[in-house]
Formats: C-alpha cells, sequence, structure tokens
C-alpha cells in the first residue's frame, strides 16, 4: 500500500481505505478461485495495482467518462482505475463468469458503485465508450478488431477516445501499421524495475 501512496499522495481518506482493503480481499477469493497467478498475489500492489494505475499517470479521466475494460480477468485495471475516478464509468467485460463473481464480490466490499460486469466477449457488447483498456490480451491488430465501432464521438478528454493497452517489450513490429499510436514508457513514472519494460499504449480510434 505504501507504494500506492508514493506514487499518488492525493489520495482521498475513502480511495486509501479502498486501496488498502483490496489485498486480504483478493487474498481470501484466490485461495477459493484463482484470479491472480501464485506468485504474483504477494506483490499485489506492484504487479497489479500500481501496474493499472500506470494509466492514471497518462491520463485524468474527466468527470462521466465510459471506460471499457476487456478480458478484465480479475479486474485489472478496471477495479483501481475505477477507485482512482470515482466520477467515471467503469464496465468489466470477462469470457470467464467465475472471474467477474470475484470482481462483484470485491466492489461490493469495498463499496464501488462505479463497476458493472459482463460475462461476454467483448465482440458482443453493443455500447459506446470514451476509452476501452485492457491489460495484453491480444496482440493489437486482433484487439483492434474486437473493439470496432465501440468508441464514443464526443470527446469529454485531453487524450483522443480509443484505445489505452497496458504491454511491455519490444512493440516496434506489433505497432508498425498505426500512424497515431503513442507509447508512454511507464519507467518514466514508476522507478521500480518490474516497470523497466512496460508501457501505456494510446490509439486513438475513429467513432464509426
Amino acid at each position: 500500500m505504501d507504494l500506492i501512496l508514493k506514487y499518488f499522495p492525493d489520495l482521498t481518506a475513502r480511495q486509501i481505505e479502498q486501496f488498502a482493503a483490496l489485498e486480504a480481499l483478493y487474498k481470501d477469493w484466490n485461495s477459493k478461485i484463482n484470479v491472480v497467478s501464485r506468485k504474483d498475489i504477494d506483490e499485489l500492489y506492484l504487479r497489479h495495482v500500481l501496474h493499472s494505475l500506470g494509466i492514471a499517470k497518462v491520463i485524468q479521466f474527466s468527470d462521466n467518462s465510459s471506460i471499457l475494460d476487456v478480458g478484465t480477468g480479475g479486474g485489472f485495471p478496471g477495479v483501481p482505475l475505477a477507485i482512482m475516478f470515482p466520477n467515471c464509468q467503469f464496465h468489466l467485460v470477462d469470457s470467464i463468469n467465475k472471474k467477474l463473481k470475484v470482481i462483484n464480490a470485491v466492489s461490493e466490499a469495498i463499496g464501488l458503485t462505479n463497476v458493472r460486469t459482463t460475462h461476454s466477449r467483448v465482440e458482443a457488447i453493443d455500447e459506446t465508450y470514451d476509452f476501452i483498456v485492457s491489460r495484453a490480451v491480444t496482440a493489437m491488430p486482433e484487439f483492434t478488431k474486437w473493439v470496432k465501432g465501440k468508441t464514443a464521438k464526443k470527446q469529454r478528454n485531453e487524450l483522443k477516445n480509443g484505445i489505452l493497452y497496458l504491454k511491455g517489450g519490444d512493440l516496434t513490429e506489433e505497432l508498425k501499421q498505426y500512424t497515431t499510436v503513442k507509447a508512454y514508457l511507464l519507467s518514466d513514472y514508476f522507478e521500480e524495475d518490474f516497470f523497466d519494460t512496460k508501457k501505456v499504449i494510446h490509439l486513438p480510434l475513429k467513432h464509426n
């Protein structure tokens, strides 16, 4: 938890309380339903919570923004972002229902009212959002196909509506076809070695 306060010192008392509650809740749920890998659960704040909040270093979502989290798994990046931006709406989607059960229980336990979950493939979601977030569920060309037509027309943020993707490694080949893509290095914001090759990829998408 100190790690979160190190990089986000201006959290409200409520946000601190919510972030602090995550470790015990996820450890308890992880013993029943494996949503976080065994080796990662002891580093939940570094590898999952802070990693998710890398997006909050790149953008401060305007109030009333809507965000779709694709392949959310145990709720990352959606749950930490929902705590960080209580005046935005988050829709967390995954094809594995038992993981959503954990998200719903965690959200209820910490009083998150701006999160909803849907058990579905993302292609079947028929709504539009300001941003679509995810953590490396597939290569970007495939991902853009999945989320085609799901970007809202109206702009309410400094960054253009589109994808905010958490991914690591050399992405030159994967992203070469996109002229408007921008990569933000998480090592510019966080000093821990874990973030050395991690990035937030912003790809604007037109409403269509």
